[in-house]
């Protein structure tokens, strides 16, 4: 079943032209990527990030919207590009490279990051995002490594 799941939480993932401070501050588009999300959801479905935000943790799709609002507070753009998703039984380990712009630069600062997604008769049952990738693949259980590189470009 664990393929299924890997298919699962790569259909879940924004493509990399979705601004997500965009979507996810405005209450229209916000509810509707929700609402979308909610039948692939658990009703007790939990996202935690493990990153330095003062409220790490959130219930349900409300909670994954306020911990993703936290995290957006300092960035006027922000978008993710999926690297790679793997297979790890019951969980995903998604790879990620996100880019973000502040608000008055032009400048792009890129971080890989990781999440890992547990799912539980074929719902997603949790999220806990990574700034470290390390960190995410010792979470899923999985051997390996990633680099943490804050890179900045100009757009």
């Amino acid at each position: 079943m664990s393929r299924e799941n890997v298919e699962l939480v790569r259909r879940l993932q924004p493509g990399p032209e979705v601004d997500l401070a965009q979507v996810l501050r405005d209450d229209a588009l916000a509810e509707a990527l929700l609402g979308a999300m909610a039948p692939f959801m658990h009703l007790d479905f939990e996202a935690v990030a493990r990153t330095s935000l003062e409220r790490p943790s959130g219930a349900g799709l409300q909670g994954l919207r306020e911990i993703w609002l936290e995290w957006l507070a300092p960035w006027e753009s922000y978008r993710v590009e999926v690297e790679d998703v793997i297979d790890a039984g019951d969980q995903a380990l998604v790879l990620i490279r996100d880019f973000g712009r502040q608000e008055g630069s032009h400048a792009e600062v890129s971080i890989t990051a990781g999440a890992v997604w547990t799912v539980r008769g074929g719902r997603i049952a949790r999220v806990e995002f990574y700034s470290d990738r390390a960190e995410a693949f010792k979470a899923a259980g999985l051997p390996g490594s990633g680099e943490n590189d804050f890179v900045t470009r100009a757009n």
